[in-house]
């Protein structure tokens, strides 16, 4: 249901404008009120936010962007450098990202990488909006203030109510990291890797409140490699994506869009929900294939792991060990022959792990808890001697 706060007020004069800001800067003290930045720069935000909400009403259009991740902060750097074109035909009014959480090993609460990069690209700290969920009354109140004519969604990470789509008249268009209908939901990258794709890509959708099932104006085709891992080819589609989403927008802002995008063919669609953290262990009873594809899909986050014992036959003793696997590859026919059941080599420059259906994953990079990353030569110079096998 629509809120009916603007619809008999017509368009504001400016000093309808400035009694709706001050009114959304008071509704900021409430508690229920979404996170903002004023600590990180007080002084240059109060003052940023000042000018701005004198500033009169713009021509060009009002864009909202919502993302949370760093491959959402290269998005918006692109939309910021094209709004500040002289011909540009739009200007970001707000920005909506998740709200501060704890980062790093010392968990300091740090704000998202899009709110972070919003603030140092000099954006008003009092137009970033971190709620906890987009369907929050009070965001949604300063949202319509703002009157924006389109959102734009990328890796945002909130589920958006249908009271947040009605609010932008030119809709919201999400870019996904897929060809959809393939791969709709919260891991597109992950999920395709895993199944070891060979083609994927980025669709630009408008976002209906079906899970990723809205007409696609347009999408990118991008050839997998079999190396690659999730976090590069994340950064590449939203790249690809960025760059796309500039490129239509003109047609977004006069409506062409809406009469090109193409409907999908949901019989056609696949799900990729989203990853726990129970799923980055690796079973060595499945292909060397299989595996090595997990270790590229779930690179970065939550990683993948193999339990491993270190034998030391001097004094017979076993330590258990928890190996983060980073690097892998399928190894090749004439290294298998040598390995036994549940024993780990090292030939050449890799960890020789035997796998299901005579198949065997060489590991080229590995981390122990607490550890850096170091290659497999490394690793095995520091058993100094003691054997490795698989935990099975």
């Amino acid at each position: 249901m629509k809120n009916e706060i603007d619809e008999n007020i017509g368009t504001p004069t400016p000093s309808k404008t400035l009694i709706a800001v001050e009114q959304n800067r008071k509704q900021m003290n409430s508690s229920l009120m979404l996170r903002r930045f004023f600590t990180l720069n007080a002084t240059s935000s109060s003052s940023s936010s000042c000018s701005a909400s004198l500033k009169p009403p713009s021509k060009r259009k009002q864009l909202v962007f919502l993302g949370s991740p760093q491959v959402s902060a290269a998005v918006l750097d692109d939309l910021f450098n094209a709004s500040t074109a002289p011909d540009s035909m739009f200007e970001v009014a707000a920005i909506v990202t998740q709200p501060p959480s704890g980062r790093n090993r010392g968990r300091k609460v740090m704000p998202s990488p899009v709110a972070q990069h919003a603030l140092d690209r000099g954006f008003p700290s009092d137009l970033i909006f971190t709620p906890e969920k987009a369907g929050e009354e009070i965001f949604l109140s300063s949202l319509r203030a703002l009157q924006p004519e389109l959102c734009i969604t990328a890796a945002y990470g909130n589920i958006l109510p249908r009271k947040f789509l009605e609010i932008p008249p030119m809709g919201t268009v999400n870019i996904h990291p897929s060809l959809l209908p393939l791969y709709r939901g919260a891991a597109p990258v992950q999920r395709a890797l895993q199944d070891g794709v060979k083609e994927t890509g980025v669709s630009l959708a408008f976002t209906v409140r079906a899970l990723d099932a809205g007409p696609v104006i347009a999408c990118e085709r991008f050839e997998v490699d079999d190396q690659i891992k999730a976090t590069d080819l994340l950064a590449l589609l939203f790249s690809q994506g960025s760059k796309l989403l500039i490129h239509e927008l003109p047609s977004i802002f006069d409506g062409s869009a809406n009469l090109k995008a193409q409907p999908q063919d949901d019989s056609k669609a696949t799900l990729a929900p989203k990853i726990t953290p129970e799923e980055s262990w690796l079973s060595f009873d499945q292909e060397a294939s299989v595996l090595h594809n997990k270790v590229r899909a779930f690179a970065g986050w939550p990683g993948t792991r193999a339990k491993v014992v270190v034998i030391d036959d001097k004094n017979g003793e076993h330590n258990v060990l928890d190996l983060k696997i980073i690097t892998t590859r399928v190894c090749g026919q004439s290294n298998i022959q040598v390995i036994e059941a549940n024993d780990v080599r090292f030939i050449k420059d890799a960890l020789v792990f035997p796998c299901s259906g005579s198949s065997a994953l060489e590991v080229l990079e590995v981390q122990l808890p607490g550890k850096k990353v170091v290659n497999a030569a490394a690793f095995w110079n520091g058993l100094r001697g003691q054997r490795l096998k698989i935990l099975g």
